[in-house]
């Protein structure tokens, strides 16, 4: 152990990455933007500095401790520092906090507050306000919010590894903004919304579906039902001053009752019906010399980065339909007779801790007649707004039980919201029905933790079984790496893309502790114990649904009302961008840059055709163009010279065909 001085103290370190890590362990919260424990250290919002006694005033974040130090925290010279960054912050930006959807949960705010800022000496900006991006059904974006600290973008790519959002320009004119400045839903985003999550301001915040809710409630002529996911039962509580962790679904069914929905159900029911689906398939793949590796399908935002950037995998994906999606379409389906109402007059209204799931709810395999199956998907935010707009005091409320028949769940559909609880839930059925005999254990270890990419290898009726739990979508691009390249093999491969899994999800209470996460992965565990049943085939409720409407597991029925297909999708949706700027080419060579065909070569093929039109004066005939997606990812990179498509293409071959086309428009003139 060694030591240094901070504030007069001695403390002592050893592995703390920099001196902010140190400082904490005095009990003192140095503000910060930029820094988050889960993200690079990037030193950008210069709130944490600290006086270094021979050094001056360095930031906190990116300075390593050594032994000897003396540091000072609080000096007058930082408070004015600090402050005067903050009030340049809120003057330089459109920072409206009562009608802000982050008010009182902003990180400027609560920041400016404990600066004891309560008056800005600055001009206010009078830039003209930018357009707020309401492109996507999962996230918006107010640039006008925007403080520049980065922490998106670095969540987008440290986390993600996908890189939809950046900045551009510099200077004054910095920005943070898609690419080319396109809006958010036509590049590559997967709507995780983990940029929200980590994002200060209201610069990138979930999209809001509170205000169709209520319309709905106030129709007297509407019957609408709830159902939420396993992972708002242990966070919500946040939002009311419990601890994380907390377990209180009794009390979210009293609150929906008291918000006047008419029936509440278990999003954990359909969790426990995608586990007998899901857990089949896998065992019918094994049976019959099916591919592999099986890759889990519920997170959605997982399922688009598959369909964007791997379309080659969608036969290794399960087949089956999310929880959520599983729900809405067994509800349109068979909750109008069993309430005995007209089909049109039923709502379903999803309650989940994903951005994501609001895209999934509007993709159109899951819309019955041309009307979604989920008609509306709130975040544990938008939920929590909504128990507060009607003065409902939340932790003083008695609990209450769930409606027949969808509210019935085992353990093992409640641990869903946990990174590993869909490969262990699904572990406990497959055990027990390859085997043919009770499960001697329920918990299956191997496949619980934190790391972002974990294995486990299982032997089942004397057969060796790998597995992987993935979560965070940079991780899962590495392991699909490795496996196409032979290094690696698995036959189940759990992927979740935000950190944690659900529990984690950008619709959650925002938090920025590592323990918040980990109090909610144990209390899904501990609900778990508290159930009678632990086994998704034992849930009574499941069984019957499978007598009475669906019929055979796996069967015709199931999979049209189970099962789903997946598309490969464009990722950036226009003509391309032209690289040489003429108004007169006769001839369009358009370059896929898109990730796969970028990292196969595109670059080069783009770099030499540039240098190629050059050297020849081709500038007022051939027009080269940056384009987004060919959707031929598994034969990139791909050109298009014309109307001729070039797929596995390099630099020769594009030239070739190109002088040949040259050719042709020379004859023809």
């Amino acid at each position: 152990m060694k030591s240094l001085t901070i504030d007069n103290r001695i403390v002592s370190f050893e592995n703390e990455r920099n001196l902010l890590e140190v400082i904490k362990k005095t009990n003192i919260e140095l503000l910060t933007f930029c820094y988050h424990s889960e993200l690079s250290i990037y030193g950008a919002c210069r709130l944490c500095i600290v006086e270094i006694d021979g050094r001056g005033i360095q930031t906190a974040c990116t300075t390593k401790p050594e032994e000897g130090m003396v540091v000072h925290t609080n000096t007058k010279t930082l408070r004015n520092i600090r402050r005067t960054t903050v009030e340049l912050l809120l003057s330089s930006y459109n920072h409206n906090c009562t009608t802000c959807q982050k008010n009182t949960k902003c990180r400027l705010q609560s920041i400016a507050k404990n600066l004891g800022i309560t008056n800005v000496r600055f001009k206010k900006s009078s830039a003209i306000p930018k357009p707020i991006d309401l492109s996507s059904y999962a996230i918006q974006r107010n640039p006008n919010k925007c403080i520049l600290c980065g922490d998106c973008v670095r969540a987008c790519n440290e986390i993600q590894g996908i890189g939809a959002i950046d900045f551009a320009y510099r200077g004054a004119n910095s920005q943070v903004i898609p690419a080319f400045g396109n809006n958010i839903a036509s590049v590559d985003c997967v709507d995780c919304g983990q940029c929200s999550r980590v994002c200060p301001t209201g610069a990138i915040i979930p999209r809001s579906e509170i205000g169709g809710v209520w319309k709905e409630l106030d129709n007297p002529n509407k019957v609408v039902v709830a159902h939420f996911a396993p992972s708002v039962r242990v966070a919500i509580g946040e939002e009311f001053g419990m601890p994380s962790g907390s377990i209180v679904p009794g009390q979210i069914v009293s609150a929906l009752r008291m918000l006047g929905f008419d029936k509440v159900f278990d999003t954990s029911f359909t969790a426990d019906l995608t586990i007998v689906e899901e857990a089949n398939e896998f065992i019918k793949r094994k049976e019959e010399g099916g591919v592999f590796p099986m890759f889990t399908s519920c997170c959605p935002a997982w399922v688009k980065f598959t369909e964007q950037h791997y379309p080659e995998l969608h036969q290794n994906l399960s087949s089956c339909r999310s929880p959520q999606a599983m729900f809405g379409s067994i509800s349109k389906k068979y909750l109008p007779e069993m309430l005995k109402i007209d089909p049109k007059n039923l709502v379903v209204v999803s309650i989940m801790p994903c951005t994501a799931k609001k895209m999934e709810a509007r993709r159109e395999e899951f819309k019955t007649d041309g009307m979604q199956d989920n008609d509306y998907v709130l975040t544990t935010q938008e939920f929590a707004t909504m128990i507060k707009q009607c003065g409902i005091q939340f932790n003083t409320l008695q609990p209450d039980s769930f409606d027949p028949p969808f509210g019935h769940k085992t353990g093992a559909g409640v641990i869903f919201g946990n990174s590993g609880g869909v490969t262990e839930a699904a572990l406990r059925y497959i055990v027990e029905k390859v085997e043919n005999k009770p499960l001697e254990r329920i918990e299956f270890a191997e496949v619980r933790g934190e790391a972002g990419i974990r294995a486990a290898s299982l032997t089942i009726a004397g057969e060796p079984v790998k597995i992987a739990v993935i979560h965070g979508l940079r991780n899962a691009r590495q392991v699909i790496e490795r496996i196409k390249s032979g290094e690696i093999h698995y036959d189940f491969i759990e992927v979740m893309s935000c950190p944690g899994g659900c529990i984690g999800g950008a619709g959650q209470p925002v938090y920025f502790k590592p323990e918040t996460r980990k109090n909610r992965a144990a209390g899904l565990y501990n609900a778990d114990k508290m159930l009678q049943q632990h086994k998704s085939q034992d849930n009574q409720y499941i069984k019957d649904l499978y007598k009475d409407h669906i019929g055979e597991i796996g069967g015709e029925e199931a999979h049209k009302v189970l099962h789903t297909h997946f598309h490969n999708r464009k990722r950036i949706f226009h003509e391309g961008v032209s690289i040489i700027d003429t108004n007169t080419a006769k001839l369009t060579v358009s370059i896929c840059v898109g990730t796969n065909c970028f990292v196969n070569g595109a670059q080069d093929i783009m770099k030499q055709m540039l240098n190629y039109v050059t050297e020849h004066s081709l500038e007022n005939i051939v027009d080269v163009k940056a384009n987004f997606c060919m959707e031929n990812c598994d034969h990139g990179p791909s050109v298009s010279i014309g109307t001729e498509v070039i797929t596995k293409a390099n630099a020769k071959k594009v030239i070739s065909e190109l002088e040949a086309q040259l050719e042709q428009i020379t004859e023809m003139a």
